[in-house]
């Protein structure tokens, strides 16, 4: 991911005439072990547009949507009741492969869009 990230930012520096740093967050990898622990890291991924909102001071509806922008449409494990918005898109995540992130974190809940 570094090596990508510097890459990147050459390429991106190179067309726009510029140095500097391109990208302002790093790369962060943590293995995950618990089913807890990979329900906390979908719902921090499928809700993160939701917690920047709120961070910044808007204030958020009383009933939260699924990101439109995120891979949250093609998830299957919102709790019932949740609308996922329609997607013409072909598939950007494959499938999960292991029993923790197909089965595992479900023993802590569905999760819902308003998390944050």
């Amino acid at each position: 991911m570094k090596s990508l990230a510097a890459r990147f930012a050459r390429a991106v520096n190179r067309a726009l005439g510029r140095t500097g740093a391109v990208l302002r967050d790093r790369y962060h990898r943590r293995l995950l072990f618990t089913p807890r622990e990979v329900r906390n890291a979908l719902s921090y991924v499928l809700t993160n547009a939701r917690r920047h909102a709120a961070r910044l001071g808007r204030v958020l509806p009383r009933v939260a949507q699924i990101d439109p922008a995120s891979s949250g449409s093609w998830f299957e494990g919102w709790r019932p009741g949740v609308t996922r918005p329609e997607s013409v898109r072909p598939r950007p995540v494959a499938p999960a492969r292991t029993w923790l992130a197909r089965v595992g974190w479900r023993r802590h809940g569905l999760l819902d869009p308003g998390e944050t």
